[in-house]
């Protein structure tokens, strides 16, 4: 929780003084799932990416940084963002710290949540291209509220990053936090921002995404009820929808989870150090 505050710290000091040369952060946090804050030392404003996708870039001249999502899948060791401005490609090396996950078994009576039939698989395969391109949009912003407020209150049933077996059998790691509460809580927004997605899905249930600035996305599943529109302005705390138990769950909960280059990292490192 210590490193985790201190993330926030910098994170919220860059944000809001953004001519200040960020100071160094606990190179742990740069793990899989995790997030790299990068100095760039560059005097233009470039555009930075990380395994073929965009990342954000705060600060200003002389003074940017990189704040890069790294997926849970990432191999520890040394890696590089490419760096282009104008004509000019550079690289920019950095490195990615080990990190394992706890293990979380589950057991679903809904079978078909764990082994779903021929045509289950079929909606699930449609359902990803549209859940995929919702985690890729972005907003080129200068100002980014890298400070997230919890949606809801209550008890964290699951944290971020599990390593899953449903009924025994190992599935993806847990890519939020799910936050136990009564069904029909109403769900604050984050942070303020555009709504570029909401749906119905086979394992997410009723889904809320909400893209804040340079493709920093919330994303809340599960809902009773959804109380927005896709391209929708929201403001920070505004009601998005209910808590509810749609979709791969076993209570009502809301799943929440922070999207960052496209890729699901810890959403506590966000968190607004007043809650």
């Amino acid at each position: 929780m210590k490193n985790n505050l201190l993330l926030i710290f910098f994170l919220a000091l860059n944000f809001s003084c953004q001519a200040t040369q960020a100071q160094t952060v606990d190179t742990m946090q740069s793990v899989p799932g995790g997030v790299a804050i990068i100095d760039l030392e560059t005097e233009e404003k470039p555009n930075v990416f990380f395994s073929n996708k965009q990342v954000m870039v705060i600060g200003s001249p002389g003074q940017w940084q990189a704040i890069v999502g790294l997926p849970l899948w990432a191999k520890p060791g040394n890696h590089e963002l490419i760096l282009k401005s104008g004509i000019n490609t550079t690289t920019k090396q950095f490195t990615i710290f080990e990190k394992q996950y706890e293990e979380q078994y589950i057991t679903i009576k809904n079978t078909e949540m764990v082994n779903p039939s021929s045509s289950n698989l079929e909606r699930i395969r449609d359902e990803s291209g549209i859940i995929n391109q919702a985690k890729a949009a972005r907003t080129e912003l200068a100002e980014v509220p890298l400070q997230l407020d919890l949606p809801v209150s209550g008890r964290i049933s699951s944290p971020f990053g599990l390593r899953r077996f449903f009924n025994n059998q190992p599935r993806n790691p847990h890519s939020g936090l799910d936050i136990a509460a009564p069904e029909g809580t109403p769900i604050n927004s984050a942070a303020s921002g555009k709504v570029v997605n909401t749906g119905a899905y086979y394992f997410n249930g009723n889904t809320v995404f909400v893209e804040h600035g340079q493709g920093l996305i919330t994303m809340y599943c599960h809902l009773s009820e959804i109380l927005v529109e896709e391209g929708q302005q929201v403001s920070r705390g505004e009601i998005l929808g209910k808590v509810g138990q749609t979709g791969r769950v076993t209570a009502a909960h809301l799943h929440w989870g922070v999207i960052l280059n496209t890729v699901s990292v810890d959403p506590t490192m966000f968190l607004n150090n007043e809650e």
